[in-house]
């Protein structure tokens, strides 16, 4: 799927101020409840972090995907964080990440989330797209980079 089809503008936030693990999944759970009607960003924030315990979705390289399946949702819905620091995520690398890709889907879409997932996983794994993403010094320009990457 491409990621324009998931991503959009107001779902998109470059250098946010990022503290910590839980406050990063705070801020995506938000912004990805003004889209997910049936959810609050409360109910989508506990089952982003139910997912963490199951283990970290920090891929390596500074990029963490985390990721939720929804019930009573169509469509899915993707956040895009970069923060101004790179936030401790237990990452598998042990690395700080400072970019986020977020991806709540339809609860009965498991084979349309795994990829998603691996779309989401081939864009960020290639130096170039990661090191452009990481330039961004605007929403509007990190939603155009990954929209139309």
């Amino acid at each position: 799927m491409k990621l324009a089809n998931l991503l959009s503008p107001d779902c998109t936030i470059c250098a946010a101020p990022g503290n910590s693990k839980k406050n990063i999944l705070e801020q995506i759970s938000v912004l990805a409840a003004n889209k997910i009607s049936t959810s609050s960003a409360k109910e989508l924030l506990n089952d982003l972090i139910d997912r963490e315990k199951l283990s970290s979705t920090g891929i390596g390289k500074g990029i963490a995907i985390p990721h939720s399946k929804i019930d009573n949702t169509e469509q899915p819905v993707a956040v895009l964080i970069t923060t101004d620091k790179a936030v401790d995520f237990d990452a598998i690398d042990n690395k700080p990440v400072d970019i986020f890709f977020a991806l709540f889907v339809p609860e009965d879409s498991c084979q349309q989330h795994l990829e998603t997932l691996a779309s989401v996983a081939k864009y960020f794994s290639d130096k170039d797209n990661s090191k452009n993403v990481r330039r961004c010094t605007s929403a509007d320009q990190l939603y155009r980079l990954v929209a139309n990457g």
